[in-house]
């Protein structure tokens, strides 16, 4: 539990000094993403919110809007998953990548258990 303990306040002394830089920089994270054949683009800020969303011209002679739809869904679901990376990047010095990735996905379940289990001292 001591070790534990003093993991902690080492790693709230590092958040402490670097953590106001790295979540600037975290919060200026955008992602530009293309589908596929290049006529829908996608920019989105680090919580995968949708800044921009730019359309081709050519894309209005496809006749199939569901196909459309597809093609945007998937092009900002990978620009958001570039994003996530880059955060989760920025962030390793402070917090492991996996830590990360769970708290942005907001998975409490699995952040509780990690936490527990660092109590418990089992790893």
């Amino acid at each position: 539990m001591q070790a534990y303990a003093e993991e902690l306040r080492a790693t709230f002394t590092r958040l402490q000094e670097r953590g106001p830089e790295i979540h600037r920089q975290a919060r200026a994270v955008q992602v530009t993403e293309k589908s596929r054949d290049g006529l829908v683009s996608a920019t989105v800020g680090a919580r995968g919110d949708l800044i921009r969303l730019d359309l081709d011209p050519r894309i209005y002679r496809r006749q199939d809007s569901r196909e459309l739809a597809d093609v945007i869904t998937d092009t900002v679901h990978r620009a958001t998953e570039k994003a996530r990376a880059m955060v989760v990047e920025l962030f390793e010095p402070l917090v492991p990548g996996d830590q990360m990735k769970e708290h942005l996905e907001g998975d409490l379940e699995s952040v509780l258990e990690r936490m527990a289990a660092q109590m418990l001292g089992k790893r």
